[in-house]
């Protein structure tokens, strides 16, 4: 798959794509229904599977003091755009001079003239254009005007109306890992670069990889079974982690901690993709550092359990 960066001087093998256009955050069965659209009309017309997507996305630039909420980084989203036959990604900038574009002029300019798009797909509810004017009626006068095909998921189709980021985000807020996974497709990842923390896991026999969410939403407190991929790549390694603020030892800010588990190596500046496959106790108070040993040591074990009673692949 090609990424492109922008809506200008792309190459003439990265236009003429029919592209699903829209934000794509979490990849979830919704997205995933008008990429499906988006694929069968650009095999009708012999044009490649693109898709459209603004970065950052528009709650962030409207609101960016807002909650966090983001779902999927962007490694593990490329990587399933891909799977999903998607050939090329355009990664449209999401600035003051776009937000400010009329309808007539996003079409145009971006989809137009910029990409050169043969075919648009997005969801029934899609708007567009400053103060979000556009509609799905609007998109389709203006790129039938232009040559472009156009077509529209219906809500009610595939499933897709029982699903929306909403949903996945309240249930990741719950812990419901299980739920998070079926309304997305695949497990609840997030993606973060490993930095110094007190070290005081390693004193107590249980090194963490110590990772700030920063913009991805928040799962509730507590512990967790998780597989790992080392730099967004390679088999997973299984682990066991926290996400809290650490009430036994006084902590103040909101971390995840991960222990790898059979694995010795210097994890510090590199990223992982962190999974979430299960949810395993509330975070919670202990009375020092030997009752908080004992106590990893059976989040562990059941860490363990519960990994290994999953099928299929991470």
């Amino acid at each position: 798959m090609q990424v492109y960066q922008g809506f200008q001087s792309i190459p003439a093998d990265g236009r003429g794509s029919v592209v699903a256009l829209g934000n794509f955050d979490g990849v979830h069965h919704g997205h995933r229904h008008v990429i499906a659209l988006a694929a069968e009309l650009a095999e009708t017309l012999d044009a490649p599977l693109g898709v459209a997507l603004f970065d950052p996305h528009p709650r962030r630039f409207f609101a960016p003091e807002a909650p966090a909420f983001r779902l999927m980084g962007e490694h593990r989203r490329n990587r399933t755009l891909e799977d999903l036959g998607v050939r090329n990604l355009h990664v449209l900038p999401f600035t003051a001079d776009m937000a400010a574009m009329t309808p007539e002029q996003f079409v145009e300019q971006v989809l137009h003239q910029g990409l050169g798009v043969r075919g648009v797909i997005t969801g029934a509810d899609f708007r567009f254009g400053a103060g979000r004017a556009g509609t799905i009626g609007d998109l389709e006068r203006l790129c039938e005007a232009r040559g472009i095909r156009t077509a529209f998921a219906d809500l009610h189709g595939n499933g897709a109306d029982k699903v929306s980021s909403t949903r996945i985000r309240k249930a990741i807020l719950d812990g419901d890992m299980k739920a998070a996974a079926e309304l997305m497709g695949s497990p609840w990842a997030i993606e973060g670069i490993v930095q110094k923390g007190d070290q005081r896991g390693r004193t107590i026999g249980f090194p963490t990889a110590n990772i700030d969410l920063g913009d991805f939403v928040r799962p509730a407190y507590g512990v967790y079974a998780v597989r790992v991929r080392l730099d967004g790549k390679g088999d997973p390694i299984e682990a066991v982690a926290n996400f809290g603020k650490r009430p036994t030892v006084d902590g103040l800010s909101e971390l995840l901690e991960v222990h790898l588990f059979d694995f010795d190596g210097d994890l510090y500046g590199r990223e992982l993709e962190v999974e979430f496959r299960g949810f395993i106790r509330p975070e919670r108070k202990f009375d020092g550092l030997d009752a908080l040993k004992d106590q990893i040591a059976r989040d562990a074990a059941a860490a363990r359990r519960l990994l290994s009673g999953l099928s299929g692949p991470a």
